[in-house]
């Protein structure tokens, strides 16, 4: 997947992105900024798009097992 690529969010992540992004923009920051920081945000709020595997976060309501 190339860098940029936004295919793996979801319908709701993207949404937020623009939510976001037109928020930035009404402040007065240009286009590619606003989009950047939204899709920051969007990340920093949700963990990323739909990945499999490593980098996931484990529900806070389920304890991790330790290795012995």
């Amino acid at each position: 997947m190339p860098q940029g690529d936004k295919s793996s969010y979801t319908d709701k992540q993207k949404r937020q992105a623009r939510h976001i992004e037109a928020g930035y923009e009404k402040k007065g920051l240009s286009t590619t900024t606003s989009e950047a920081r939204a899709w920051a945000t969007v990340n920093k709020i949700t963990g990323g798009g739909n990945k499999s595997g490593s980098g996931r976060k484990h529900s806070q309501s389920v304890p991790r097992r330790k290795s012995s």
